[in-house]
Order: C-alpha cells, then sequence, then structure tokens
C-alpha cells in the first residue's frame, strides 16, 4: 500500500498536492497495490480523494489538531504508518511537505528523500531520481528502508484524476499527542494577498534586469492586466528594489507552472529557470539571442522589449476594440 499525505491549509488542499496524489496512484498502479490517504484536521476533501484514485481515507483528529502544527502532523503520520505498514509514504514537496515528512524520518528513523521526480520499485531496494541544488542537477541514488519516505518536486508531474473515480472508505485514526508535538503550531493568519497570485496565475509576465527600473515595469502590468495574469520578476530586479521579494520567480522565490510565462529582458540564471521551467509555454523578450532564457524558451522574441511589449498591449487593444 502506497500512504500519501494530503497537505492542506484548513478545507483548502494544497495546490500541488494533487500532483502528490497522481504520482503515488502510478507508483502504487506498478506495485499491484493500493493508494491510501491521510487527511489531518476537520473537514477532509473525500470527493477529491476519490477523483485522484485513492480508495482509503485516514481521518486524523485531536483537539489538538485544529490548525497546521509540524511535529503534531508528523506524530500522526508516523504512528499511522507504524499502524497499517505501507510500502512508502508520499508527501508534496512544499514547505510543508518537506518539514513534515523531515520530522517523520527522525521519528522512524528512517531515511528521507526529498525533492523526488521519478521512482523505479525494485526488489527492496528503489532506484530514485531526485532534483538537487535547486535543479540544476538529478541525482539518481538508490533508496533502501523499512517504509520508503519521500517528497514529490511540485510541478514535476501534472496532477490528473483517475480515469474512474474511486470509492472511498473512511477510516477515523486519533493519534496520540503530547505537549511536546506543539510546541510549533498556527495560531493565526493574515490574508496578504486576494485573488489570483504569483503561484496560481495562469499567464505571467516577468521582467529582469532589461526592464531597466521600478518605470520600465507599467508595460509588463498592462500586459497582464490584458492576459488576465499577474507580473513577476528575477531575483535582481527585487536586489535592486525595483519590485518587492513576493514578486520574484525562482530558488528563492516563488516556483510557478502557468500555461504562458512571458520572460521580458530576463537572461535565464538557473536559480530564476528552476522556478518557472514546468510553464507550459515559454516566451522570451530579449535583445541577446544567445541568453539561456532565448534558447530554451517554447518561443522568442529578439527585440527590445521597450518595444516590443508595448507593441504587444496596442495591438491587443486594437483588436479588443475592434471586436
Amino acid at each position: 500500500m502506497i500512504l500519501v499525505l494530503v497537505t492542506h491549509d484548513g478545507a483548502e488542499v494544497e495546490e500541488t498536492a494533487s500532483q502528490a496524489l497522481t504520482f503515488a496512484r502510478g507508483l502504487a498502479f506498478d506495485l499491484g497495490t493500493d493508494l491510501h490517504a491521510l487527511w489531518i484536521g476537520d473537514q477532509p476533501d473525500v470527493e477529491r480523494m476519490g477523483l485522484y484514485g485513492a480508495s482509503t481515507l485516514h481521518h486524523a483528529t485531536h483537539e489538538a489538531l485544529d490548525d497546521y502544527a509540524p511535529q503534531a502532523w508528523a506524530a500522526a503520520l508516523s504512528q499511522l504508518a507504524e499502524k497499517v505498514s505501507p510500502q512508502a509514504v508520499v508527501a508534496i514537496g512544499s514547505d510543508r511537505g518537506n518539514e513534515v515528512m523531515a520530522h517523520v524520518g527522525a521519528i522512524l528513523g528512517e531515511p528521507m528523500v526529498a525533492n523526488v521526480r521519478q521512482v523505479t520499485p525494485r526488489d527492496g531496494s528503489w532506484e530514485v531520481v531526485r532534483t538537487r541544488w535547486g535543479g540544476s542537477l538529478l541525482e539518481e541514488t538508490t533508496l533502501e528502508a523499512g517504509v520508503k519516505l519521500m517528497t514529490l518536486t511540485e510541478h514535476a508531474i501534472e496532477a490528473t484524476p483517475a480515469d474512474t473515480a474511486a470509492t472511498v472508505s473512511v477510516e477515523p485514526f486519533t493519534p496520540d499527542l503530547g505537549d511536546a508535538d506543539l510546541v510549533a503550531k498556527v495560531v493565526d493568519r493574515v490574508t496578504t494577498t486576494e485573488g489570483i497570485t504569483l503561484a496560481t496565475a495562469s499567464v505571467v509576465v516577468s521582467g529582469g534586469r532589461g526592464v531597466g527600473g521600478p518605470e520600465g515595469f507599467e508595460p509588463l502590468e498592462a500586459l497582464a492586466a490584458h492576459l488576465g495574469g499577474v507580473v513577476g520578476c528575477s531575483r535582481v530586479v527585487t536586489n535592486n528594489g525595483w519590485r518587492p521579494h513576493s514578486d520574484q520567480v525562482g530558488q528563492t522565490g516563488t516556483v510557478v507552472a502557468p500555461d504562458l510565462y512571458i520572460a521580458c529582458g530576463i537572461s535565464g540564471a538557473i536559480q530564476h529557470w528552476v522556478g518557472m521551467m514546468a510553464s507550459k509555454t515559454i516566451l522570451a523578450i530579449n535583445t541577446d539571442a544567445e541568453a539561456p532564457m532565448v534558447t530554451k524558451a517554447d518561443y522568442a522574441v529578439l527585440g527590445d522589449l521597450k518595444e516590443v511589449v508595448p507593441a504587444i498591449v496596442a495591438e491587443i487593444e486594437k483588436r479588443r476594440g475592434g471586436g
């Protein structure tokens, strides 16, 4: 049996958690076994579990689990793993998923492999390919453990529902928790952004050093508005104080996977590429034909972004005005 930790924020499933369910479902199929899921806290999304092929949902409840607490979540997951003896436990490689799974590894005394992209099960040991050094290399390794613990690299695969939704059996579970499990816990929430965010936008228009300064982002803002997207930027932009860090895409910023990523004046350093390489379509606008972003993009416009972007905006406005 393969067990998936469903990371969520209250009743809202973490966006990339469905990718972990998809990955684990494929692993369970390869092994000829069942897919189980663990939901910690109230209001489990049973429908989504069935949609992604989980036949059993373990619902962990406890008076102390009214919000996220990493050690308490890890204790619950560890106790469940000892009870049901899964072949592997999988979570998405988000901050929350990696944090909980690291605790689980310490509790169970088993190795935890983070940022996995591919698994080939073998007798006894599994061959694993995972992302290292911020996505700049792939490591091939062997995982040997009583229960194999791993997190999936975000956006390594696309979340896809099962061909046929599973009928889900919900099994209540009450973990044994103590004060030491609650030394860190979410006690308050502040909404900083509403609506479409950088992480959820289907279109991201990003600017780099070539934008030239804060005022250079005005055409990018206009283009993003016309396309129903948001504006992002590279690290050098935030270092120069042109945009806030919350707008930064990359290894040390936000990882995105939009339908369309428009890179304006961005050279394409590996740290930035790691943060947006899962984009379905990449359009680069740059004067340097040899820039890494240009050579890797699906499409490229070689020209001055200060001329190209306003021209695109003008054409969109012309067509919409004429329609």
